[in-house]
């Protein structure tokens, strides 16, 4: 995975992989903020029961620029 300049790396809520938001396999926007995963499997999870993943990791949402 390429890291961009000045771009932090976020973690995935399913798996807590570290992903670059830019070059992220799949992203999903929840509730006004964008989240990011490694894989499309993880974000299904995600859809699946966001609350969840949410309840424990709620400083990993990024609100759209």
């Amino acid at each position: 995975m390429k890291k961009q300049r000045n771009e932090r790396p976020v973690k995935d809520l399913v798996c807590e992989m570290e992903v670059s938001p830019t070059t992220a396999a799949a992203d999903v926007y929840y509730q006004g903020k964008y989240y990011y995963f490694c894989a499309e499997a993880c974000r299904e999870a995600f859809l699946q029961d966001p609350e969840m993943y949410l309840k424990q990791h709620r400083q990993h949402g990024y609100k759209p620029k």
